[in-house]
């Protein structure tokens, strides 16, 4: 009789399923695409994490393959370089959540201040443009600009009679150097967002703070911020989640012998090892081990938030 029941209540939840479907038959197309992308080119590529407990072959395959369970994060934590991958990888990737994070917000902020629509939109537009510059682009921008023999800014400064800088070698000012590119490429874009979260706000509360003698920079504080703190809250979770993916092409086309032991990156160590070298056990453990590492980071920073009263991520 119980097998009868379940049976029954599982036919009766299939026809209810079966009739949502039905009803949004047309969102449910309109998401097909993507639902198959997402099936085809992120999930069933997830297989491919158990070459990092294989010795593998591209000719044995994935079926014949020698296991070695977790000799390669052995190999790797032993390894002489990984203080410093994961030291210069941190380090990067602070300098970013430091600086570079609370930007956007802060542009944001002015430009919700611009009673010119006109002008708004030009800054926004000027903003925006570095963001379709690719990295290949900036970093020669950043080798016109700064180079020591024939940079503009070396120029200017031997004209006005001082001594050149060496910008791009200096192994001091490197880390400083890649948080500059990354301000000015991202930061107009990532104030997509916020400015879109503040048109959601009522204005009513603004006219409201006026009424109780609020300054703009009180309803900005009072008003705006906390209106869109939870967006806010959510890619500072999703930011601490890739603490340890600093991103290839950034950092390999800045970086050079005399910088090397401060820009070498996980990123950039894994190309050397997985593409470079065909050691393509070696360096999927070390990816596992940066995906492992973020889920953790998102999940404690999400179950922290909670634990404060937020929303999170989920």
């Amino acid at each position: 009789m119980m097998g009868i029941a379940k049976q029954a209540q599982l036919r009766a939840a299939a026809a209810v399923l079966w009739r949502e479907v039905k009803r949004d038959r047309l969102l449910y197309a309109l998401a097909l695409p993507m639902i198959v992308f997402f099936i085809l080119f992120k999930y069933y590529p997830m297989w491919g994490v158990l070459i990092a407990f294989q010795d593998f072959s591209p000719y044995l395959g994935f079926s014949k393959s020698p296991w070695v369970g977790l000799d390669h994060f052995q190999r790797f934590f032993s390894h002489s370089d990984f203080p410093m991958l994961f030291r210069n990888t941190l380090m990067i990737s602070l300098l970013n959540l430091l600086f570079f994070f609370p930007l956007p917000i802060i542009i944001s902020l002015m430009l919700n201040e611009l009673r010119s629509v006109a002008y708004k939109r030009f800054v926004q537009t000027m903003i925006y443009l570095p963001h379709f510059l690719s990295w290949v682009i900036i970093a020669g921008i950043t080798y016109l600009l700064l180079s020591q023999s024939e940079g503009i800014v070396n120029k200017l400064i031997a004209a006005a009679g001082g001594t050149k800088i060496d910008f791009l070698t200096n192994p001091d000012t490197f880390w400083l150097l890649l948080t500059v590119q990354s301000i000015w490429k991202e930061a107009g874009w990532g104030t997509i967002i916020f400015l879109a979260a503040m048109a959601s706000i009522d204005p009513q509360m603004y006219e409201a703070a006026r009424i109780d003698g609020a300054s703009r920079l009180r309803q900005a504080w009072h008003v705006t911020l906390p209106a869109i703190r939870s967006i806010i809250l959510i890619l500072l979770i999703l930011q601490i989640g890739n603490i340890l993916d600093v991103g290839f092409e950034q950092v390999y086309l800045m970086m050079n012998g005399a910088v090397s032991q401060v820009a070498d990156v996980f990123d950039t160590y894994v190309y050397r090892t997985g593409i470079q070298n065909a050691e393509f056990s070696y360096s999927t453990a070390i990816g596992l081990f940066k995906s492992v590492v973020g889920v953790i980071l998102v999940l404690g920073a999400n179950k922290l938030a909670k634990k404060f009263g937020e929303e999170g991520v989920y």
